[in-house]
């Protein structure tokens, strides 16, 4: 091993600073680029938003100096034979005065600016979701009006402290953990005697070790057929699941049809009676793209950018760029404000431009699934996107991602018009959602009593010229939820 030095020639890529600042500004959603927005209007004193006020018409509109719409310290001086003019002199003298001689005190937002950040913060409280009651809360507060001793009730605020709403309230901790390591039985029995309280208390089902436990908790003898809900669940809830039901007409002597009716009966007990307090986050979405149909019936794009404002760089201070008297610090400040000011409004202006010629090309191609619906889809892959628009994948991946549509066929994401597909015999391009909703219609049609199996399934589809593997029709049956051929079998239809 030895050190030195040695020259050697090597290629790297570089992005400019103002490169991935444009990049960002594409990648952001509608919401998260106006708080880019507004935090940037914050930081930047030279940034300024365009308002355009609404003209008022009066007697006076036509009589009114265009000098009217300008700012105090821009407007012309105007000589009046009445006055000795002491206001404009005055005001004329305090314009260099008032500027800082330096820009280190943080920037002084106007008193519009903080009004509307006082109306957004006030309507950000009132819209905010009150937090709903945990499962632990409920819980707690439904023992606390019970009159049980002190030794259950700390056990019993243990087991609660344990319980998830996310695994359904189930206690899958042991009681002797909960205990010290060296209790007495008769710890134990104040254990088990605790968590006999807690599985009396709302929802029913709570605190269960075992789904079995849970459903037998449910049960009610009032139910039609309780003793034979007792025994399936008992005995035979895995064959249940599994839909062996001539197994358990061995087993229980049971009828078909009786199974059948019983295992429908408990549809109505809970599996997961913790879940209900689960927390439901639902986002807001805000399309970012518009698509209209006009009346000849052509798909027109336009961004829904509404909501962001129009921005430039303050003229005062490129003026003050001029003046002999601007310090170089004073300078250097200005012009780096200005550059950060400029580099935003254009990468808000390509963000605009790259977003429409995007969208204009995904709806060109898919046309045919605005006009006709899921079952027209195309396959679709973001190269194809970026060789029409010519713009690099990654830069038709950062504009799609995490943008909405709003179209006739409702709100959609347009990262879910990219699909893949395959080709038919006939050599035509079907996506693979074309494929897994025939995939749904064969067998919602298919007979119940000999269900199609997947091999069935695969020579059923080729029967239509799309040729799938075994494998991917498996696949996607189980993602789309559907059981096994031997599990959707109805038992009472089976030829005898």
């Amino acid at each position: 091993m030895s050190m030195g030095l040695r020259p050697e020639l090597k290629q790297t890529q570089t992005l400019a600073p103002r490169m991935i600042q444009s990049m960002e500004i594409l990648q952001l959603p509608m919401l998260a680029l106006q708080e880019r927005i507004e935090q940037e209007l914050t930081e930047n004193p030279l940034l300024e938003q365009t308002e355009v006020e609404p003209i008022v018409a009066d007697d006076d509109s036509d009589q009114r100096s265009p000098n009217d719409n300008r700012s105090e310290d821009e407007r012309e001086l105007v000589v009046n034979d009445n006055s000795d003019n002491k206001d404009d002199f005055e005001r004329l003298e305090n314009i260099t005065p008032e500027l800082p001689n330096t820009f280190d005190e943080p920037f002084r937002r106007s008193s519009n600016q903080m009004q509307d950040d006082a109306d957004r913060r006030h309507d950000l409280m009132a819209n905010a979701q009150s937090r709903p009651e945990s499962l632990n809360d409920y819980l707690l507060h439904q023992l606390a009006e019970l009159d049980i001793d002190d030794d259950a009730e700390r056990i019993a605020e243990r087991i609660i402290s344990t319980l998830d709403a996310r695994t359904g309230g189930y206690l899958q901790t042991p009681l002797a953990d909960l205990l010290t390591s060296d209790h007495s039985a008769a710890d134990y029995e104040v254990a088990e005697r605790a968590l006999q309280i807690v599985q009396s208390l709302e929802p029913t089902g709570i605190a269960a070790r075992s789904l079995s436990e849970c459903l037998l908790m449910q049960l009610r003898p009032e139910f039609e057929h309780y003793e034979e809900m007792e025994v399936l669940i008992s005995r035979h809830l895995e064959d249940l699941a599994a839909n062996r039901l001539p197994q358990i007409q061995k087993a229980t002597g049971y009828s078909i049809e009786l199974i059948q009716t019983v295992r429908d009966e408990l549809q109505v007990l809970n599996p997961k009676p913790g879940s209900q307090f689960l927390e439901t986050h639902v986002p807001s979405v805000t399309p970012d793209i518009i698509l209209e149909q006009d009346e000849e019936g052509n798909y027109q794009i336009r961004l829904d950018d509404d909501r962001v404002p129009s921005l430039n760089v303050s003229d005062y201070y490129r003026r003050r760029l001029q003046d002999p008297s601007c310090s170089p610090e004073e300078r250097e400040f200005i012009k780096r404000k200005v550059n950060s000011a400029q580099w935003l409004i254009e990468a808000i202006q390509q963000r605009r431009s790259t977003l429409t010629r995007v969208a204009e090309a995904i709806v060109a191609h898919q046309k045919r699934f605005f006009d006709e619906g899921p079952e027209a889809i195309e396959p679709l892959k973001m190269q194809q996107i970026a060789e029409k628009v010519g713009v690099h994948v990654t830069t038709v991946s950062r504009a799609v991602n995490d943008k909405w549509m709003q179209t006739p066929r409702g709100i959609i994401p347009l990262d879910r018009l990219f699909v893949g597909g395959t080709q038919t015999d006939d050599g035509e391009d079907v996506a693979w959602v074309t494929i897994r909703l025939k995939l749904q219609e064969l067998i919602d049609n298919e007979d119940k009593g000999e269900p199609l199996s997947d091999d069935s399934l695969v020579k059923k589809l080729a029967e239509q010229g799309m040729t799938v593997a075994r494998r991917t029709v498996t696949k996607y049956r189980k993602r789309m939820g559907i059981p096994s051929s031997r599990q959707r079998k109805d038992w009472s239809l089976t030829k005898k």
